[in-house]
């Protein structure tokens, strides 16, 4: 039997670990061996899973709370999965799903069973993922739908527009002129310009 070690992963800096720490104590991980990133699951920037890459060793059992600790998405949880346990040769332990454990049924079937539960686990942990940014998505069309402004506000026109804008459409300024008259990208003048007629 190898080293016990534990992997814990919270999205952000101010989210609470002592749900997954907690249930490292319970199955015997000493708090040595807890390894923790304060990291979103979208960079997955993981300095610590990357240290505790390289101090695994064969036949080392490695718990970790939940499927989604392991990546992103679920082509990086199988691949995650697959390295932890066939390169690097340790038993894993999904503490939520008692099926996900590699120390049971090292026969062929075991195997098996274990592959397929990891591969539907990691379609619904992506699936869930992509509804919740659905979900966003809809709710902020629905806010901007009831006229909910985001981002920063824009920034007044100046007083010389309306003025230049009449020469331009008078042809009496090219739209390069007119642009830099109201000190302005040509791009922005030119929408600035549409929004003013579209009002009219």
């Amino acid at each position: 039997m190898g080293n016990i070690y534990g992997y814990i992963r919270v999205s952000s800096k101010d989210q609470n670990e002592d749900r997954q720490r907690i249930a490292m104590h319970e199955v015997g991980v000493p708090d040595s061996n807890i390894i923790m990133d304060k990291q979103s699951g979208k960079d997955f920037n993981r300095p610590q899973y990357k240290k505790l890459l390289r101090k695994l060793k064969k036949d080392d059992l490695l718990y970790i709370k939940s499927i989604d600790r392991l990546g992103r998405n679920y082509e990086e949880i199988l691949e995650q999965w697959r390295h932890l346990t066939k390169d690097k040769g340790i038993d894993i332990v999904v503490l939520d799903m008692p099926l996900l454990d590699t120390r049971r049924g090292k026969d062929l079937m075991g195997t098996f069973l274990s592959d397929i539960v990891l591969q539907v686990l990691s379609f619904v942990a992506e699936n869930e993922r992509s509804n919740i940014r659905q979900r966003q998505a809809e709710g902020i069309a629905a806010a901007k739908a009831k006229g909910v402004k985001f981002g920063r506000p824009p920034l007044p026109l100046p007083e010389n527009f309306y003025a230049i804008h009449r020469d331009w459409r008078m042809k009496k300024l090219t739209v390069k002129q007119a642009a830099e008259a109201c000190s302005m990208p040509v791009s922005t003048f030119y929408d600035k310009a549409k929004q003013f007629e579209n009002l009219g």
